[in-house]
């Protein structure tokens, strides 16, 4: 089979994973990488190759002519970059969130459904074999559950730059957020029925009408509740900045990552992956409340690095391609999770809570 001629948009942090995956699979070609300053310069010479570059993503859409388009650049730009890629013929991955809106998404999905293209969305949690094991374990441990979740992020340097240009669009609780609230989906059946939020503008170096921490509190209709808390800045304490736990009637899930939670690890893409264990709690108890079984401690030996999660992403991007497989359910699970964490974000600006018939 001819090689699939991927074009590559936004070079930096995970642009560049993603081309390097792309660089070391015999199955894509990459036929340009666009970016609108010096990122696609250095990711080729990383790569040490020489790929075409591009300023203009257009111009790069009418010359490279590809099969495949990569979209890693700032949320404002994902909605139109993937409608003129579907346009051109052209199937997509886009990094999350689907778009900066959630009437944004909802056309990206559809124009994907209209032109015949395939959408896969980077929600790289689902390609991690130890989250993948949390929730399995999570599912087998009754209703209601109760998810408690963060990713505080001590940015600095080049990540506060980063965050700050996210945070032109979007808040840290919808960019963020949508991954882990799609991992409380998975791991109930229930349907989320009311979110509540609050959030805190902690610095001026922001815009005006942002904030850079939140804390969102989901209900689901069979009692399910869950909470996520994200924040981002030089000023966010490390303090249990990792917590990622479930609970049920029958006990409890935790990923405990020593090194992935350690000092200065805060805002490493790298870490925000990391497993390296779970522990799995059991609540049975016998006739004088002791407990009946010890914990598990489960160390899966698949433990991929980010650029592994990344390979593993763009591994299934080609199969999606060339088997043709439906990914209408991870398109609709996409835009769940998105109009959730947009209901959150109004939430924190009209402080109130949200039900969410008229939205899901």
């Amino acid at each position: 089979m001819e090689k699939i001629k991927v074009l590559v948009v936004g070079c930096g942090n995970m642009g560049a994973s993603h081309a390097t995956a792309y660089h070391n699979m015999e199955q894509f070609q990459i036929v340009g990488l666009v970016s609108r300053g010096d990122s696609k310069h250095r990711l080729n010479a990383s790569l040490q190759a020489n790929y075409p570059v591009f300023d203009d993503y257009e111009e790069a859409l009418r010359t490279s002519m590809p099969d495949a388009v990569c979209i890693s650049t700032y949320p404002d730009t994902h909605e139109a970059y993937c409608l003129q890629a579907f346009a051109a013929g052209a199937d997509v991955f886009v990094e999350k969130p689907v778009a900066d809106s959630v009437e944004g998404a909802e056309r990206v999905v559809a124009a994907a459904k209209h032109h015949k293209r395939k959408l896969l969305v980077g929600y790289i949690l689902r390609y991690h074999p130890s989250w993948m094991t949390f929730i399995e374990k999570g599912r087998a441990l009754g209703s209601p559950l109760v998810f408690r979740m963060n990713l505080n992020q001590q940015s600095h340097g080049y990540m506060w730059d980063v965050h700050r240009n996210l945070m032109k669009s979007l808040s840290p609780i919808v960019d963020c957020g949508v991954h882990y609230i799609d991992v409380m989906c998975q791991m109930t059946d229930a349907r989320p029925v009311q979110v509540s939020a609050i959030g805190a503008r902690l610095t001026d170096d922001i815009p005006a009408d942002n904030y850079n921490y939140g804390q969102l509190q989901i209900r689901f209709d069979d009692g399910s509740v869950g909470w996520y808390e994200a924040g981002w800045g030089p000023m966010i304490s490390e303090t249990a900045f990792f917590v990622k736990d479930v609970i049920g009637p029958k006990g409890s899930v935790s990923i405990v990552a020593k090194n992935a939670a350690a000092t200065g690890h805060s805002d490493s893409v790298a870490a925000h992956t990391q497993t390296e264990s779970l522990r799995v709690h059991h609540a049975e108890i016998d006739a004088h409340n002791r407990f009946v079984q010890q914990d598990e401690w489960i160390s899966l030996s698949d433990e991929p690095d980010h650029q592994e999660l990344c390979n593993r992403e763009q591994r299934f991007f080609y199969r999606a391609i060339t088997e043709d497989l439906d990914l209408s359910k991870s398109m609709e699970d996409a835009l769940n999770s998105l109009r959730i964490a947009f209901a959150c974000d109004e939430s924190v600006r009209r402080g109130c809570v949200i039900a969410l018939s008229q939205l899901l």
